[in-house]
């Protein structure tokens, strides 16, 4: 999963003209998601139902934000994986894989900033403990059960914070991290604030 994820627009972000998809997009769209984030299964007829009409709404650098009735849902660059916007995310806290940065990182991280490994390698932060069980999800210790890869998409929880904070693409695998303790992690997030969490989708 080598891949180059170009930088999202996050700064600030105007409504444009949305456009109805059809059936057979959102039926792709419906199973890349499932693809993705298997985790969401159990609530895709909830997210995108079946008679639902989702719409797209074409944002700067060939971003595109997908919405159902005015609630955005996900978003993609070019043609590469789509993530999860973070009101989908708060609403499905547990379907997406995600990794918590230490209070000192916050501020970081919501002024846009790269996210840098020694916020999530101190006691505050929280990486992968990889189990046998094939199930996947947060552990007693809110560790993710499965390392991450580099490319993967992350979800960003905070230390004290019941929501997460910023969503991204890995540029460094979680094994790789613990075993350096320094470097960029997630570059170009999405997180809580910016132009697309501003963003009117009515």
């Amino acid at each position: 999963m080598e891949a180059d994820h170009p930088s999202l627009p996050t700064d600030s972000l105007s409504a444009a003209p949305k456009s109805k998809l059809k059936s057979s997009v959102q039926r792709s769209l419906r199973q890349s998601l499932l693809t993705t984030y298997p985790l969401l299964a159990p609530y895709i007829d909830e997210i995108l139902p079946k008679k639902g009409s989702l719409e797209a709404m074409k944002l700067p650098d060939r971003c595109t934000l997908y919405v159902l009735d005015s609630q955005p849902l996900f978003f993609q660059q070019d043609t590469s994986t789509l993530l999860p916007h973070l009101r989908l995310v708060h609403r499905f806290p547990a379907a997406f894989p995600s990794i918590r940065i230490d209070r000192g990182a916050i501020r970081f991280v919501l002024s846009g900033a790269t996210l840098m490994a020694p916020g999530l390698t101190s006691a505050g932060g929280r990486l992968p403990n990889p189990t046998d069980s094939e199930d996947q999800g947060l552990d007693e210790d809110e560790r993710w059960t499965r390392e991450l890869d580099k490319g993967e998409p992350v979800i960003v929880r905070a230390e004290g914070k019941t929501e997460a904070c910023a969503v991204g693409f890995l540029v460094m695998g979680t094994k790789e991290i613990k075993e350096k303790g320094k470097g960029p992690v997630i570059e170009d997030a999405h997180y809580l604030g910016d132009g697309l969490w501003r963003l009117n989708t009515d």
